[in-house]
């Protein structure tokens, strides 16, 4: 079973699929499910937690797991973990590279949470460009009162929705999907002219750095929310295309033994 809505989950689906096993990739969302793609698997839709998770792997017979879900989905990373050790299955985490030190910049402020982004964000003109999706727009909003959110976010009806929900009109929606080029960021910039952008510690399959480096070049101060903590330990550690595709040759060699 694979885990996660994510261009992680997407790939190591299409690796199971090169070596024919059978697997369930299980999305939170009918976005997730979208961004699947044409996968051979099963696609489940729905958030779950630990006991649903502990049932489905039982009921299922699921002989490995594979938590390729977004860094900063710490609920679900625990969830997974706990069904895990529950019912005695192997875990494997694919956790992308992060990019957080490849940069440093006077104007690029390294935070821990969303309260410390919207502190920092205070300091500065009343245009905030937020690139961290629409799940927190809500929490953003009243931590930073009297200024004009910019909210770059999914292109479906649903998070369309919850923005305007929240009294953000045409004027305030980026309805795109990611990620971008260096270049077509730049753009966007050039057009919303933001006075600071709050991001995440996205890695390079979220275009961190692509996101970042324009908008310092303009002189348009960045701030990154960090990384939780490490998930909680147990789970093998996956970090690279050749790590799954190692693995996966390891786990057929160990169901023939």
């Amino acid at each position: 079973m694979v885990f996660g809505g994510t261009s992680d989950a997407r790939f190591i689906c299409q690796i199971l699929d090169e070596h024919r096993i059978t697997y369930t990739h299980s999305v939170a969302t009918a976005v997730g499910k979208e961004l699947a793609g044409n996968i051979s698997g099963k696609i489940r839709v729905g958030r779950i937690d630990a006991d649903e998770i502990a049932d489905l792997l039982m009921s299922s017979a699921v002989r490995w797991v594979i938590d390729a879900s977004h860094p900063y989905a710490e609920l679900l990373g625990r969830n997974i973990h706990q069904a895990c050790e529950t019912v005695g299955v192997p875990l494997s985490r694919y956790q992308r590279r992060s990019e957080l030190n490849d940069l440093e910049h006077p104007q690029l402020h390294k935070v821990a949470n969303l309260q410390a982004a919207c502190s920092v964000a205070l300091q500065y003109g009343p245009r905030v460009l937020l690139t961290t999706g629409s799940k927190e727009l809500a929490a953003y909003q009243q931590g930073l009162p009297g200024k004009t959110l910019l909210a770059r976010v999914l292109p479906t009806s649903e998070v369309m929705a919850e923005c305007e929900a929240l009294g953000l009109g045409v004027d305030n929606i980026i309805a795109l999907r990611g990620p971008f080029s260096a270049e077509f960021n730049d753009a966007i910039y050039a057009f919303c002219s933001p006075d600071v952008v709050i991001t995440k510690e996205s890695g390079a399959e979220g275009g961190y750095l692509d996101k970042v480096t324009p908008a310092l070049a303009r002189g348009i101060p960045c701030i990154v929310v960090t990384r939780p903590q490490p998930r909680v330990s147990g789970a093998e550690l996956l970090a690279s295309r050749d790590d799954v595709c190692r693995r996966v040759t390891r786990w057929l060699q160990e169901r023939k033994e």
